[in-house]
């Protein structure tokens, strides 16, 4: 169930608990590979295994004095495993450490992010296959265009969200990169076997050129993701919204029992859902620049990305999971007004069908200019008056000499606008 600001299993994910386990699952990892290479007597690494563990609150107390959240970690945990703690860290700059490890959480977001993307993704494909039918006016400049599908909507949410999951899953494994290469990245105390056997126990590739950290451009590719993921959220909560408007009301995100819209004014049913998404996506987008800025980093190394880490990839993941998850309740839940729908198509009398009628003049046999100059005045009447296009049309002595009566029927007809609707749906949906 979404919780008020975020969702149990991804925030636990960014808490302190979960960060200083995973950095003990990196350090668990070397001894594991350095017993093996005989670097670690057995006895020690027995001790290490039953005993290795940390104490949120002591960590805490040392890191006030010391001002460095490994060593604190560190003496944390060696006071739990006592003497045979000096194996522990052995060969490994802090960098070897926290790296690793958040490219460990950094991957289980991202499955977190994949799985809630594709719950989405299904009442995306639900929700096409039962509009696919359901004529609306489409609108280009805010203006009513031609007949549209209410189901051809959702099919290209559908489209752009499998693309949005596409590029996760490939910055998911742009991510899953470990680095055990030392100070500056030169295996000065450990060698490349070690790393390659440390990383492949976390399931995680070998950074190709590591410095003393991972690469940035890894972790600002995983947020410009997340950063195009959170506007096709916001394309389709802005379109809900514009749909909701009391002058459209075409659609209607679910309005629960018993809530309320306005303080003031007891009739408001308000897309404070849509809102909130939209409004969240520009959160994400601007951590997007604050991860481009990390990528260059002074020399080797410096310390300027961490306190952004440790903003943008919590924040980011969390609300790119609350985003979708909200989402997927509203599109499921979403309420279609079809009836509303067909009054807002009559609303321009016919303007719609314009270039039908264009069309027809031209395919008659006459020139295009002068198609256009009969159904720009007819159109034009029908804008400052009250009568149908149609009519207008049919009064017009120029436009029935080229065209029959009998032809009015088929070219003002707004199904004939969705003949190809089933070559687009194979298309998307590939079947």
């Amino acid at each position: 169930m979404i919780e008020r600001y975020s969702r149990e299993e991804m925030r636990s994910l960014w808490e302190d608990e979960a960060r200083f386990k995973s950095w003990l699952e990196v350090e668990l990892a070397v001894c594991e590979v350095l017993a093996e290479q005989g670097m670690i007597p057995a006895p020690d690494l027995q001790a290490i295994r039953e005993k290795a563990g940390f104490d949120l609150a002591r960590i805490d107390a040392i890191e006030a004095e010391v001002h460095h959240d490994v060593i604190a970690f560190l003496t944390s945990v060696a006071e739990k495993v006592g003497k045979s703690s000096r194996f522990i860290h052995f060969g490994l700059t802090s960098s070897d450490v926290v790296d690793t490890a958040q490219a460990i959480r950094l991957v289980r977001a991202g499955d977190i992010l994949i799985r809630t993307l594709e719950e989405m993704i299904a009442v995306l494909k639900k929700q096409a296959m039962a509009y696919k039918d359901t004529v609306m006016v489409g609108r280009t400049h805010g203006i009513h265009a031609e007949p549209y599908s209410l189901g051809l909507k959702f099919a290209g949410w559908y489209a752009e969200a499998v693309r949005n999951l596409q590029r996760l899953r490939a910055a998911r494994e742009d991510i899953r990169v470990g680095k055990i290469s030392g100070s500056v990245g030169t295996y000065a105390h450990l060698g490349p076997e070690i790393e390659k056997a440390v990383l492949a126990r976390l399931d995680l590739k070998v950074e190709d050129v590591s410095t003393q950290v991972i690469a940035r451009d890894r972790y600002a590719g995983f947020m410009a993701a997340l950063g195009i993921l959170a506007s096709s959220l916001d394309r389709i909560t802005t379109e809900i919204r514009h749909l909701q408007k009391s002058d459209v009301r075409e659609v209607e995100e679910p309005f629960r029992k018993g809530q309320k819209g306005s303080s003031s004014m007891p009739h408001k049913r308000n897309p404070v859902g849509c809102e909130n998404i939209s409004g969240l996506s520009r959160v994400v987008r601007a951590h997007v620049q604050a991860a481009l800025e990390n990528v260059p980093l002074w020399h080797e190394r410096d310390i300027s990305h961490s306190s952004v880490e440790r903003v943008i990839l919590p924040d980011a993941t969390i609300l790119c999971d609350y985003m979708m998850a909200r989402l997927t309740r509203i599109l499921e839940g979403l309420h279609v007004y079809p009836e509303r729908m067909l009054q807002n198509m009559n609303i321009t009398r016919g303007l719609i069908f314009s270039q039908k009628v264009l069309l027809a003049l031209t395919e008659s046999g006459m020139s295009r200019e002068d198609a256009y100059e009969i159904v720009q005045r007819n159109s034009m009447k029908t804008w400052a008056g009250q009568e149908q296009f149609r009519d207008l049309l049919a009064a017009d002595p120029d436009f029935t000499a080229a065209i029959p009566a009998e032809r009015l029927e088929e070219i003002f007809d707004p199904v004939r606008f969705l003949e190809h609707v089933d070559t687009i749906y194979k298309r998307v949906f590939k079947s």
